[in-house]
């Protein structure tokens, strides 16, 4: 990412400035000391000094939000030996290279909902992109995945004195009072947010299900402590009794959702829950099942019960009116292509300009950065991104992003 110069002015072609609206024709986009300064029709002379950006044949938009990434893993071939055989500096170096491949797709914040090994892994990565250190979207991250023993999110498969030292024990607590001292540790550690495991996991090696791991009072606790210290929550939940539980005890975002019932659609409404559906994961999982041996068969059970419905799920809550954030769980599919997310999701049924804002404005304000992110206006950080083609007629458009701007300057 180069040095963002003092000033800059964008010639827009096409700017879509904020999902939930419609886009402007010639448009100019004034960038001082990395925020938006000023919006303006036509084309608008440069200032003295400052640099000009040509975009008069591009459609620009505001930079992308991912709201569920593992920025430090990648599942694929090796990916069992790797994770007994790489140390969490190592990881921290790969997150550090998807982070890179991420932003250059136009992914100009994403909030990592779990990373390999120590968290101070993925906090040292956040530090090093807010200091210009790095290449990299801004990062939000959870630190360690909150599990029960035995649960989601954890190393399996490996004798067990292998596995104790491979993963971090920080966010693994049974019982209410472990429950609600593993939230406070996290936010000690310098958690964005707090993740838990309200079901069972397609990844984790285990024969364990999809079905509800922590129990309702512990769930309740971690819901109550992480708001209490002013955190977000997000459950990672799959079957019904796990998202409705969550959904029940005032947590923000359901993450996949992938057997979300008539239940679930009137707890997200009343309870005004975001669905982050990820259907890209699922997508990827499945096709893995069928035709990878990296994929064990605890794994692969999972796998064939989640692929084919979490499209499903995301038809149905959309269909409802359910409030989507844009998320891709990228780490099980390539950093980098989370884009393709955008396909899916209008397979599901969504329009366009629906799945733009769910990446946008919707993603923004879950990740209470609306102040900051999600929509080109003046005062905020010029998070800006340029297609060629109309994302409102091909989603599709914006897999091939040919211009990033991340606090104002070009990556």
């Amino acid at each position: 990412m180069t040095r963002a110069p003092s000033q800059t002015i964008i010639h827009a072609g096409t700017l879509l400035a904020d999902a939930a609206q419609g886009p402007k024709r010639s448009q100019s986009i004034l960038v001082k000391s990395g925020k938006i300064a000023a919006l303006s029709d036509g084309f608008v002379s440069p200032p003295e000094g400052a640099q000009l950006v040509d975009l008069k044949d591009k459609f620009v938009l505001p930079g992308l939000i991912d709201c569920h990434v593992h920025l430090t893993g990648q599942f694929g071939p090796g990916y069992r030996l790797r994770v007994v055989e790489e140390s969490d500096v190592k990881r921290g170096l790969n997150g550090a290279y998807h982070a890179n491949l991420t932003l250059k797709a136009g992914f100009t914040t994403v909030r990592d909902v779990g990373a390999l090994g120590h968290p101070d892994t993925i906090f040292a990565l956040r530090a090093a992109v807010a200091e210009g250190k790095v290449p990299g979207p801004r990062i939000l991250c959870v630190g360690t995945i909150l599990s029960p023993t035995g649960g989601h999110g954890q190393t399996y498969g490996y004798r067990q004195d292998v596995c104790a030292c491979v993963q971090s024990a920080s966010g693994t607590c049974d019982g209410v009072d472990d429950c609600r001292r593993a939230v406070r540790r996290q936010v000690s550690f310098g958690a964005d947010a707090i993740k838990f495991v309200a079901t069972g996991g397609v990844l984790s090696n285990i024969k364990a299900g999809i079905d509800q791991q922590f129990t309702d009072d512990e769930i309740r606790t971690i819901i109550e402590t992480a708001h209490g210290l002013g955190r977000r929550v997000a459950a990672h939940a799959h079957g019904a009794d796990g998202i409705n539980a969550a959904l029940r005890n005032g947590v923000d975002s359901i993450e996949h959702g992938s057997f979300l019932d008539d239940e679930s659609i009137k707890l997200f409404l009343s309870r005004k829950a975001y669905h982050v559906p990820t259907i890209i994961a699922g997508v990827t999982a499945l096709e893995m099942a069928k035709s990878s041996p990296d994929m064990t068969p605890a794994q692969a059970e999972k796998a064939f019960m989640v692929g084919t419905k979490i499209k499903e799920a995301l038809a149905r809550s959309h269909k409802a009116g359910v409030t989507i954030a844009f998320g891709t769980d990228m780490g099980v599919g390539p950093h980098g292509q989370n884009a393709r997310e955008f396909a899916f999701m209008v397979e599901a049924g969504m329009t366009p300009a629906a799945a733009i804002k769910a990446a946008t404005v919707n993603a923004a304000a879950l990740l209470d950065i609306a102040g900051e992110a999600g929509t080109i206006a003046t005062g905020k950080s010029a998070d800006i991104i340029a297609v060629d083609g109309n994302p409102l007629d091909d989603v599709r458009t914006l897999e091939r992003v040919k211009f990033v701007m991340a606090c104002g300057a070009v990556a």
